[in-house]
């Protein structure tokens, strides 16, 4: 009787701290997972911040260079716009005789039979005028960017030179083309009417009223973008 005596002293002295010491590790247990869920979180928002970062960079790499290529867009244009006077021998002499303009919808390039039509009478003066130049001017309104809108003024212009081109015989060397994209505008772009009127391509078609024999103008190539 003794002996179960003391076993049961001792059982029921240590089983308070038998509870005690698994409910701590059930605590450390649960600590270690809520450290790690944090842990896991703090990892997550830490990447996130970093892509965040990283395209935030990113984006201003891309608009860096998309300004870098609008002003060097804009600096080629305002320099072939100024230099038909260094193509052309004697500029001086020349005059303006004859003039059309036909206009675009919004984002084409092609020409509708309304417009060929407008470069047939146009053209219909050709064939009387020798020494005579061609200046061909595209143009846009303010929609998009500049980049694209160089890009577009330049194939409207391109396409009134091919069809002028292929349908009379006109040498490539009369031709001096010219994309402005959206710089000099002719109406005001907040308005449907003005935004229609600067898309647009203008033809002028220039003779050499000294009479002698012109310096071929050169066809100025196309800003690439």
């Amino acid at each position: 009787m003794t002996g179960c005596a003391t076993k049961n002293y001792v059982r029921n002295q240590t089983a308070p701290l038998v509870d005690h010491t698994n409910s701590l590790e059930d605590k450390s247990a649960e600590n270690a997972r809520t450290i790690h869920d944090v842990d896991q979180r703090a990892q997550s928002g830490i990447q996130q911040a970093q892509n965040s970062a990283n395209t935030a960079q990113q984006s201003a790499q891309t608009a860096q260079q998309q300004a870098g290529q609008a002003e060097t867009a804009a600096n080629d244009v305002v320099h072939r716009a100024d230099s038909l006077d260094q193509v052309v021998k004697g500029l001086d002499n020349y005059r303006s005789v004859a003039d059309a303009t036909v206009n675009f919808g919004f984002d084409k390039a092609v020409l509708t039979k309304d417009d060929q039509q407008q470069l047939d009478q146009f053209a219909s003066q050709l064939n009387s005028s020798k020494s005579y130049i061609l200046e061909v001017t595209g143009g846009t309104d303010s929609t998009g960017s500049k980049e694209y809108n160089y890009a577009l003024s330049n194939r409207r212009a391109d396409a009134v030179v091919q069809y002028l081109a292929a349908k009379y015989n006109v040498p490539p060397h009369r031709f001096y083309l010219i994309g402005i994209g959206e710089d000099k505008e002719v109406a005001p772009n907040n308005t449907r009417e003005g935004r229609e009127k600067n898309r647009r391509v203008e033809i002028r078609m220039l003779t050499n009223m000294g009479g002698g024999q012109n310096t071929p103008a050169q066809t100025a190539q196309p800003t690439g973008f």
